[in-house]
């Protein structure tokens, strides 16, 4: 089901529209990562333990996800561009918060509001791309996008490592206020707005409740949605016990977590690549398919190689994970385009409702998985494993029910 893309800007203009999304959509990786290198600083200024400091992620993540319900809808409502103008000016100043931290519930505090502004623009950036663009021309630029999201976790470990090489931790979230500056100044000159006032909805509570219910009753969204999330879940443990599994097990440095991101990363790009290359020779559910099936070979790879002593070192450490990278993405921009054409009145609702899966489910990861994992490089490849074949077995079962009955 598909619905005409939205008005479009000038030419000019749309050739950057694709760019700024996709820098808007960097700002959830690199609140995530570049904290990372600055945490023994931190542990040491602030006088708590490394189990303490993952809060800093936890903290992030679930308000996050709490606050992502209502992204989608509130655009849905009042338009897109309004949206994350005033969220990435709330990111700007929580993140000044956090530099001023004397504590770690002050931190805490401000890492909330943080995680309460970033989807703003993280989860309304992908919904403009539908607004404007149909077919194959919106999985080829979905999966630009996909490319430049996807360098961001493997960019900002190194950035944040640099930034404690110059300047205490607090320079990591001075960082981070900038960073949202720059961007808050780019949407208001370059962005246009997508969604326009004929094609709103009331911004009424009762409003933004029917439309998250209208995908939420919706039996192949949450096929999709958990396929998605445990697959990609499976990357980001990695990504948020990254601190554990470098430093930690694998005894590097603030300055090495590239080692980790550089192959996971860059197997990323490649697949978000091949998949625009290919939107217009198969069809987004066979790159979905072939995505996941990459994705479960990788994560068997994980298990191999951490039973051997090349387990224990990086990058080889990192080739299971990679794969599966690789995996994601070919599939992730293709399911996240099938998901929004589920509902195509109420994208904005479909982007948040699938977003708030995968940000609890990670948020929970980062909290109870990746520690627990922790204990072992094998016990980081299983738990990977186990994410990636459960979301592949979400994807079958969608694919024999959308098969053998009406597509619901």
């Amino acid at each position: 089901m598909t619905s005409a893309p939205g008005t479009r800007p000038a030419r000019g203009t749309l050739a950057l529209v694709p760019f700024v999304l996709a820098l808007l959509s960097m700002i959830g990786p690199f609140s995530i990562d570049t904290p990372f290198p600055a945490f023994s600083q931190m542990g040491d200024a602030l006088d708590v333990s490394a189990g303490e400091l993952q809060l800093v992620v936890t903290a992030y993540m679930l308000a996050f996800a709490a606050m992502s319900v209502f992204h989608g809808p509130l655009s849905d409502a009042v338009g897109r561009k309004p949206v994350i103008v005033w969220s990435l000016a709330a990111y700007a100043v929580a993140s000044a918060a956090c530099a001023f931290a004397p504590t770690l519930e002050w931190l805490l505090v401000g890492r909330v509001v943080q995680g309460l502004a970033a989807g703003g623009s993280t989860i309304v950036s992908r919904t403009i791309i539908r607004d404007l663009f149909d077919g194959a021309e919106a999985q080829r630029l979905m999966s630009q996008v996909a490319v430049i999201f996807g360098l961001a976790p493997a960019i900002a470990p190194v950035v944040g490592g640099l930034l404690v090489q110059v300047g205490p931790w607090e320079t990591v979230f001075w960082f981070m206020a900038a960073l949202a500056v720059v961007l808050l100044a780019g949407t208001l000159a370059l962005l246009p707005e997508s969604h326009p006032p004929e094609r709103r909805v009331p911004l009424r509570v009762g409003e933004i409740v029917a439309g998250l219910a209208a995908v939420v009753v919706v039996p192949a969204f949450h096929r999709m949605a958990w396929a998605g999330t445990l697959v990609f879940g499976a990357q980001f443990l990695y990504i948020g016990g990254a601190a554990i599994f470098v430093v930690d097990l694998l005894g590097e440095g603030e300055l090495d977590f590239w080692k980790l991101f550089l192959p996971m990363i860059g197997a990323m790009v490649v697949g978000s690549v091949l998949s625009g290359r290919l939107g217009r020779l198969v069809t987004s559910s066979q790159l979905v398919s072939a995505g996941y099936a990459a994705s479960a070979a990788g994560a068997l790879l994980g298990v191999v190689v951490a039973l051997t002593p090349a387990g224990e070192v990086l990058p080889w450490a990192a080739t299971g994970i990679a794969l599966v990278a690789f995996g994601n993405g070919l599939a992730f921009p293709n399911i996240q385009l099938l998901m929004l054409d589920l509902v195509p009145t109420r994208r904005g609702a479909v982007m948040s409702a699938s977003s708030f899966v995968t940000l609890v489910f990670n948020a929970v990861s980062a909290a109870v998985l990746a520690p627990y994992a922790g204990r072992s490089v094998l016990g980081f490849a299983v738990a990977a494993a186990v994410c990636v074949l459960l979301g592949w077995a979400c994807w079958g079962w969608h694919q024999h029910i959308s098969r053998t009955s009406v597509p619901a």
